[in-house]
């Protein structure tokens, strides 16, 4: 949340904390939409005609899969419970804080919960050296573009979000003129 720590001048700080939020609701909605069709889908594979063949490796794999869902769309979520409970008391600072590391966690677990998918169905198609480079590829793709990349540019600005900026900001007060009455 590095824009947190750049005020602008064309926003209050309960204004702020209003946006940041707001734009946090944003990412969940993505992000819990993902989560949940993962779960869905995860809650249907035992009771396909091909899931009783699986290894035991491939059972634990997919609890693993399947716990780690769960637990992302549990975090994800949950900052609508943390809303209700703090509806109207003047704490978006604690509100806006507390859902990104909810949805810090649950993006974490998202991403386990992805990679052990992939595992379990490439360990179901293929041996499990190529299942678990599979897994390695798909783990490595997902930290970069979620962690590696993001982290990476945190502090890094250019000259189009400068000028982009500059539509915000507020003209130089101006001297008072005296009246010519």
């Amino acid at each position: 949340m590095a824009a947190d720590q750049r005020p602008t001048s064309h926003e209050s700080e309960r204004q702020r904390w209003n946006r940041n939020f707001g734009d946090l609701l944003q990412e969940l909605r993505v992000t819990q939409t993902g989560v949940q069709i993962l779960f869905a889908f995860l809650l249907t594979l035992p009771f396909s005609s091909g899931f009783p063949s699986t290894t035991e490796f491939q059972k634990n794999t997919y609890i693993v899969a399947l716990m780690a869902a769960a637990f992302a769309a549990a975090m994800i979520i949950s900052p609508v419970a943390f809303h209700r409970a703090l509806f109207r008391r003047g704490r978006k600072p604690e509100l806006v804080r507390y859902a990104h590391k909810m949805a810090t966690g649950g993006l974490a677990l998202l991403l386990v919960s992805m990679v052990s998918s992939v595992l379990l169905i490439a360990d179901y198609m293929m041996n499990i050296w190529a299942a678990s480079l599979l897994a390695a590829i798909t783990a490595s793709y997902f930290l970069t573009f979620w962690a590696a990349i993001p982290f990476a540019k945190r502090t890094w600005m250019d000259d189009e979000f400068d000028e982009a900026n500059e539509a915000y900001r507020e003209p130089p007060a101006e001297p008072n003129e005296p009246s010519q009455a």
